[in-house]
């Protein structure tokens, strides 16, 4: 259930028709400016897995930490239920979105609207983001849940250190949610532990059945939310199981790495990846149920500094498993996309698809704000169907980073990652 408050989003009817009827596009110099077809994706883009070392080893040993005991399954309803933090059920910043859209959404608590993780004591910044609407098409038994992907670094020492998601639960009224690490499974089925991950930004998130994918760069990283731990202690710095006892660098839950895909080579950083040209990067995640099988579809971000967008990519999935579709017909394989497409948006963070309309979060046109890549400066949501040249359809919150399309409700979700501005929010797109 979407709840929209219309009382604070009442827009002059002039105004709304001013907006539909200003929303031309003016692509960069030198830049091109269509959403293009790519014919070789399929030949060009792969999801490669080695199904011993990057998916059984996993099984083996988060079963061998649950069999120490120290580790106890919960579900996400439970997390966000906590309250461990409580939100603001209300859009607590401005968000330059076009009110004809009935824009609506909630906030963070304050301590999550800034901490930054490039902050001289460290932090925290968000990056994916998906909701249970992508979980089976509709809501989690019945409630509505939103997770965020975060990853964390210092001023000091530099980010991508660490990484967490966020489950959050909003009635419309009341928004609670709590924090959990993401960890790498170690051991074996008899001795079975956990450590952090790290190289790790989190760039985008999907929730798809019981599986969350989370894209770094060159590799796709599989979660499985049956999987979802409750620690003995939050008192503890470090991670892993002692003396009996399990700890997440003092976080109350942890979710445990199941499957890892490579978009290159399987010895690759995966913040190594560039884009642009040659294995493609996986940044921005979301998911299209308009096709069958259903499709994650995967952004590449390259900064206004590469005069030019990043590419999409559909993968197929498996309703079997909810993993990426197998090329050889296996449970777990190597994945070609079905689907590829380069973009003229610059500095894209976010790409989610209606099944017709691509729509596309990043830098604006110069007509749209005057200097688009200064401090604080709006995003822009753009749209295009493949072939066409893009068009605005409205600004939206600095720095907005993942889109996510509901079919359920028509509603398209963002989420923004400016310190101290931070907003979720939703959109009824025409």
């Amino acid at each position: 259930m979407v709840i929209i408050r219309t009382g604070r989003l009442v827009v002059a009817l002039s105004a709304a028709l001013a907006a539909f009827t200003s929303l031309t596009w003016a692509p960069p110099a030198s830049a091109a400016t269509a959403l293009t077809v790519l014919p070789n994706a399929s030949r060009d883009f792969k999801l490669k897995i080695d199904p011993t070392a990057d998916w059984r080893a996993y099984g083996a040993a988060i079963r061998g930490a649950e069999a120490s005991g120290a580790v106890t399954r919960v579900t996400p309803l439970q997390v966000a239920q906590s309250a461990q933090h409580v939100g603001r059920a209300a859009l607590c910043h401005d968000t330059g979105l076009n009110g004809a859209y009935r824009y609506d959404g909630f906030c963070w608590d304050q301590g999550d609207d800034n901490t930054s993780a490039y902050s001289a004591g460290g932090g925290w910044h968000p990056q994916g983001f998906t909701a249970s609407h992508d979980y089976d098409g509709t809501s989690y038994h019945g409630h509505n849940l939103y997770l965020a992907s975060w990853f964390y670094g210092t001023e000091a020492s530099g980010i991508n250190k660490f990484a967490r998601i966020t489950i959050a639960e909003s009635t419309g009224d009341r928004v609670t949610y709590g924090h959990v690490m993401l960890v790498q499974p170690t051991g074996n089925d008899t001795s079975g532990n956990f450590t952090n991950l790290t190289d790790i930004h989190a760039d985008g998130m999907v929730w798809y059945g019981n599986k969350l994918f989370v894209a770094n760069g060159g590799e796709l990283l599989v979660f499985d939310l049956q999987y979802l731990w409750k620690m003995s202690t939050t008192s503890r710095e470090e991670t892993g199981i002692r003396a009996g006892a399990s700890s997440a660098r003092w976080h109350q839950w942890a979710l445990p790495l199941v499957a890892r895909y490579h978009t290159g080579e399987r010895s690759d950083p995966p913040r190594a990846c560039k884009g642009g040209s040659g294995p493609i990067c996986l940044g921005s995640l979301s998911l299209d149920r308009s096709t069958t099988p259903h499709a994650l579809v995967s952004g590449e971000y390259r900064s206004h500094a590469a005069r030019g967008g990043g590419r999409i990519a559909r993968w197929p999935l498996s309703d079997a498993n909810d993993l990426p579709k197998a090329d050889n017909g296996e449970a777990v394989g190597t994945t070609s996309a079905k689907a590829g497409y380069s973009t003229p948006v610059w500095q894209m963070q976010g790409v989610a698809t209606d099944g017709v309309w691509y729509y596309m979060a990043g830098e604006c046109p110069d007509t749209w704000v005057p200097d688009p890549i200064a401090r604080g400066a709006y995003s822009c949501i753009h749209r295009a169907q493949p072939g066409d040249t893009p068009s605005v359809l409205t600004k939206a919150p600095s720095l907005t980073q993942n889109l996510s399309y509901s079919r359920a409700s028509g509603r398209l979700w963002g989420m923004n990652e400016w310190t101290g501005h931070r907003v979720v929010f939703s959109i009824d797109p025409p």
